[in-house]
């Protein structure tokens, strides 16, 4: 394992701080200010999407079966963030502009909650992981 959990918990948390301080800070700026964080938001989740593929595909082969599922979601999710890029560009007029804008931030919510479900499905498997160490390390020791 390239990090320990608890770090990689500490990851998550940093990247969940720096939306909200993005958000927090886009509702006070101009259009093109907002366009310019949203693209090196896009980046960055570009960027991450692309470090996750290449830690699963270096996973072994066994481990690797049960993150194809996750392997979908993410190419889902990268497919979304495009179609959502060609949509931005096609919206001209006031009305679908609303519309979009109401779509997006109900999208933006249900990412948030998707986001709090993973913290606590992460959570939980951090818990499965420790807990096995633990009776791994019984078992070691009663060997011994």
């Amino acid at each position: 394992m390239a990090k320990p959990l608890s770090e990689q918990l500490a990851d998550l948390s940093a990247h969940a701080k720096k939306a909200e301080d993005t958000v927090a800070a886009a509702q006070k700026e101009t259009h093109d200010r907002i366009m310019s964080r949203w693209e090196q938001a896009r980046d960055d989740a570009t960027a991450t999407t692309e470090k996750v593929n290449r830690q699963i595909e270096s996973v072994d082969e066994s481990i690797a079966k049960d993150w194809k599922a996750h392997k979908a979601k993410i190419a889902a999710d990268i497919a979304a963030l495009k179609s959502k890029v060609a949509r931005k560009k096609r919206v001209l007029d006031a009305r679908l502009a609303e519309e979009d804008a109401d779509s997006l931030e109900w999208d933006a919510s249900l990412a948030i909650d998707y986001a709090i479900a993973a913290v606590d499905q992460a959570r939980l498997a951090v818990l499965d992981a420790v807990a096995a160490r633990i009776q791994a390390d019984e078992a070691l020791r009663k060997a011994s």
